[in-house]
């Protein structure tokens, strides 16, 4: 940001009375006309598509992008978003249409970390590990932002910061108790990098508390540690309502007001509810001083000063027509990132790919076979079409073959029809099963029982999952369709990880879909059909069940995640089979020695030794050798993504540097050690269960590094 706009920004709040300075710290901030300042409704939300203000291209869930484990496809999407949102801001405000869900600030991305598979919420972010959380982040951020920092295209916002994932039916009273090591190890990570590298716009807090104190209102999380030592320029906004829950329900403060001059006083600039309607009694009560106030709206008026809400400001962003909004290339690309988002955990006997010439019946059976809620996650957009699995393969096959359809059971409950007996639609998918070649099983959840608090349905803990189990009567509709005998592949409608131990030990195939977007039942088709193959990897852990799970109020990262877990493992992160077979040859290390700040480069020759177009996810994970109990162990660190031919051979190249191989102490310090590190590159994590799946191990080095212990910036 140019201290050019700064100076403007104080300008212009330089002639605001208190009064109109209060009033641009709400959410919906109106006019000051006198000033030229339109009016202006800051919250709108962007996470997989422009949401929630008509039609707009609607792309997979956040977790099923994240599943492509490939930032620059991330930013392309983000590009396209913030396209589209700029389309629609222009045309809504020429018509004096300020509305909520129609401006430039957009409260995405989630880069929460998905610490424990029950969360509802979960499907919203980008999986459990921290670096790749980061690097997606990233790149969604400048995907939206654009590339030049005086004049944004769009304003980002990293969200909920921080130590936040759940119970969601707690958030409102929650007290996070979370120690120094896991704090900046897994919970700060990729807001300090979404901050320092991609240089978002905003932050959002949580709403629970964090070792005693409402993340809203936190001095340690938005003063001494975001604004203090991460140098952080942007605005601060409470998640909405959360301010008031510091009186009502955190019992930390006793009125409104003492809750609005907590926030405001710790750095909170914007409030998303109504608390700060109470700002004006908390200055007259001396609770919050009006310089507090007037830093909050000089940082307020910077962003839209630099989205050209200004007259004397325009943004070179102006002229997108309202064309670009859910046009085809914008859809096309919704199905591309649909493809890529497929993971493909079983296939037995290579069942996958169908071939259609030996078909003649498909039964298509399952309560997320044509459910649209299973495309679409939360947080999303209309759209003007929608393609399930069922309409996918319908139309992929055409007159071909002939598909037949069963619901087979309600999402949740025993029954579909109300006055029905229980299992009224078991009997229609049996028959479907009976006199079809090969059974499509589509089974999962939806956002309307796995999501937020207040949003999904209280029968699944007010948007958690009570446990890994598929809901209702889906595992025994699962168990009943694979005793006919005939060929099954299930397709997994979900936005986490469930419990698929039976399946994987009785049906042919698993293809996990995530929630793919608005047109995903087209990719999900072509896919069965082997148009492509699936590349997508796992961004979280698939448990065998939640026995040796901790406790889900349990903040500690002991026992969760890859990076730390000894539960039973079913799926491994980072895990996802294909049609082809790629290899890694001629592996290397630059060196395998080195001072303790020097930088590695890992190398491979990867090579797709198969018949299908591969989209390659080269990973590379660490692990110090002499690490302490409290310490993870392999950690994901490098990634590159290699598009490969049939035949292809590419090298891959991944530079490892000093924070790659920093360790974070109990005391939450940032240090370089020297002894012993194994690292590791392949198509996925160094362990014995992806070993096992894939039948391929990764190549693994070990370096010494050498030197003095050495305290490096977090």
């Amino acid at each position: 940001m140019s201290e050019q706009t700064k100076i403007y920004a104080k300008e212009l709040v330089s002639q605001m009375t208190l009064e109109e300075k209060l009033s641009q710290m709400l959410y919906a901030s109106p006019a000051i006309e006198r000033l030229h300042i339109p009016a202006y409704n800051w919250w709108n939300e962007a996470l997989h598509g422009i949401a929630r203000a008509g039609v707009a291209t609607v792309f997979p869930q956040a977790i099923g992008m994240a599943a492509s484990f490939d930032p620059a496809f991330l930013y392309r999407i983000a590009d396209v978003v913030s396209t589209e949102g700029r389309a629609k801001f222009r045309q809504f405000s020429e018509r004096g249409d300020r509305d909520i869900y129609k401006g430039l600030t957009f409260w995405s991305p989630n880069i929460n970390i998905f610490r424990d598979p029950r969360w509802g919420r979960g499907h919203e972010t980008y999986g459990e590990d921290p670096y790749l959380t980061a690097e997606l982040g990233i790149a969604y951020i400048r995907g939206l932002q654009g590339d030049d920092p005086d004049h944004l295209k769009a304003a980002a916002c990293a969200k909920h910061f921080a130590v936040h994932s759940g119970p969601e039916a707690l958030r409102h009273e929650f007290d996070a108790q979370v120690s120094e090591h896991d704090l900046y190890d897994t919970y700060l990570y990729a807001f300090s990098r979404c901050v320092r590298e991609a240089k978002v716009e905003a932050v959002m807090g949580a709403y629970n508390r964090v070792n005693g104190e409402p993340a809203c209102g936190s001095k340690r999380l938005l003063k001494d540690i975001l604004r203090g030592e991460w140098q952080f320029e942007g605005h601060i906004v409470s998640d909405c309502w959360a301010v008031n829950d510091f009186h009502l329900h955190h019992g930390v403060t006793k009125t409104a007001a003492e809750s609005a001059a907590m926030a405001v006083n710790n750095g909170c600039d914007l409030n998303c509810g109504s608390a700060y309607l109470h700002l004006g009694a908390a200055v007259q009560q001396g609770l919050v001083s009006e310089e507090a106030v007037t830093e909050a709206v000089e940082r307020l008026m910077e962003v839209r000063i630099r989205l050209g809400m200004m007259e004397d400001h325009p943004s070179p962003y102006v002229n997108i027509p309202y064309e670009k909004v859910e046009c085809r290339e914008h859809t096309e690309l919704s199905v591309e990132a649909a493809r890529r988002s497929l993971v493909l955990l079983k296939n037995k006997d290579h069942i996958l790919p169908l071939q259609k010439e030996e078909l003649r019946t498909i039964a298509v059976i399952g309560p997320n076979a044509n459910s649209r809620d299973a495309l679409v996650g939360n947080y999303m957009g209309t759209s003007s079409r929608y393609i399930t699995p069922l309409e996918g393969i319908q139309q992929y096959v055409g007159d071909e073959i002939r598909v037949l359809y069963a619901q087979g059971c309600h999402l949740y409950k025993d029954k579909v029809e109300g006055l029905a007996e229980t299992k009224d639609r078991f009997q229609e998918a049996v028959l479907a099963a009976e006199q079809a070649d090969v059974v499509i099983l589509c089974l999962g959840l939806d956002a309307t029982i796995e999501g937020e608090e207040g949003d999904a349905g209280n029968e699944y803990a007010s948007g958690d999952k009570p446990d890994l189990k598929l809901p209702g009567l889906q595992q025994e509709l699962l168990e009943t369709v694979a005793a006919v005998g005939k060929p099954v592949a299930l397709l997994l409608l979900a936005g986490s990880a469930m419990d698929l131990s039976w399946a994987d030990q009785h049906v042919d195939a698993i293809l996990d879909a995530w929630y793919p977007g608005a047109r995903g039942g087209k990719a999900i088709a072509e896919a069965l059909f082997g148009e492509y193959t699936p590349s997508g990897k796992l961004p979280v852990t698939f448990y065998a069940n939640t026995d040796a799970l901790a406790d889900f109020t349990d903040y500690s990262m002991k026992n969760r995640t890859y990076r730390y877990t000894d539960c039973k493992v079913l799926y491994p992160f980072g895990y996802g089979l294909s049609y082809s077979a790629v290899s890694y040859s001629d592996t290397d290390i630059s060196r395998t020695e080195c001072d303790v700040k020097d930088q590695v480069i890992v190398r491979a020759n990867v090579t797709n030794e198969g018949n299908y177009l591969v989209h390659e996810s080269v990973q590379v994970y660490i692990r110090h050798e002499d690490r302490e109990v409290y310490e993870p162990g392999y950690q994901l660190k490098g990634l590159c993504n290699l598009i490969l031919e049939p035949g292809e051979t590419k090298l891959a190249e991944i530079t490892l540097g000093m924070r790659d191989f920093a360790i974070i102490t109990e005391d939450g310090e940032c240090v370089i050690r020297p002894g012993k590190y194994k690292i590791s590159i392949g198509g996925c994590q160094p362990d014995v269960r992806s070993e096992q799946l894939t039948g391929c191990k990764p190549d693994e080095f070990l370096v010494c590094r050498n030197g003095e212990e050495a305290l490096i910036a977090y």
